[in-house]
């Protein structure tokens, strides 16, 4: 299906987790190694050199930040970003996207092996981190898991394991321990990244691999294909005054030098019929 694409931010050297909050738009510049924040204006929020990837905000409004290179959950303090977590004994590998619940728990993602060095695939652990620092793995054997979103109600987490190409769901327990694991998805050759969930529970998939963006349905029936900015994207988010903004994250290349080189990562918007999880 073509689309047309609003640019939103430009410049970016590798775009990744955008989230809406507030009437602005989040997103990480991972290889920039900063968050920014698009409103009335675009600023810088947050200074990451470990490499941000995954964002969200505690209750009381606070952000926190995954640094992925030295595995740490960050979060807004007084004099800058502090320490919340030190995750470098359960994560394997550089960790990656985050979700945070409406009670500030947030599941980590984890590479699971030394990507950047091109060591074999291994299958990772997923890791919960209270709001008071405290973490601990709920979920192991996971493939690269990677983008995640959460059921409005809190009682179903989903989660894109790119390297098994599937997205997996998890039943919440009110401890925010998961369990029930079943496959939300499949996709063939496609091996999703960054999702977001709708109103009518069915998911925005990003598959960079593929090339693909496309709204899928619990089973796997897939109801919608866009044309992804650059004829890429790894990452989306619903948000706008409606929910029915689509902000999607591409950029052409994941080598680091040339990613600081070319400067292409963007933020694009589209509208689309359905409304973000969560919108009245």
């Amino acid at each position: 299906m073509s689309t047309t694409w609003t640019a939103v931010i430009e410049g970016l050297a590798f775009a990744e987790a955008p989230r809406f909050r507030d009437g602005a738009l989040f997103v990480s510049d991972i290889f920039g190694g900063a968050v920014w924040r698009a409103g009335p204006t675009t600023e810088v929020v947050a200074e990451v050199p470990g490499r941000p990837s995954g964002t969200g905000w505690l209750p009381d409004g606070r952000l926190v930040v995954v640094s992925m290179r030295d595995r740490l959950v960050l979060v807004e303090g007084h004099g800058g970003l502090e320490v919340l977590a030190d995750l470098s004994s359960l994560a394997a590998g550089d960790c990656n996207d985050m979700v945070v619940d409406g009670q500030g728990r947030a599941y980590v993602g984890n590479f699971g092996y030394d990507y950047a060095a091109g060591a074999p695939r291994q299958p990772a652990d997923l890791i919960m981190v209270s709001p008071d620092g405290s973490a601990c793995v709920v979920a192991e054997e996971l493939w690269f898991p990677n983008g995640m979103a959460i059921t409005p109600d809190g009682a179903t987490l989903l989660v894109a394991e790119s390297s098994a190409n599937r997205v997996s769901a998890f039943s919440v327990a009110g401890d925010g321990s998961l369990s029930g694991r079943a496959v939300f998805a499949t996709f063939g050759e496609g091996r999703p990244d960054g999702i977001c969930l709708d109103a009518e529970g069915a998911l925005w998939v990003a598959s960079p691999a593929t090339g693909e963006l496309m709204r899928v349905l619990p089973g796997g029936e897939v109801t919608d294909r866009l044309d992804p900015p650059q004829g890429q994207a790894q990452a989306c988010m619903l948000g706008g005054t409606d929910g029915r903004s689509l902000y999607v994250c591409s950029t052409p290349t994941h080598d680091f030098e040339e990613a600081l080189r070319l400067r292409a990562g963007r933020v694009d918007v589209t509208r689309v019929e359905v409304a973000g999880a969560g919108w009245p």
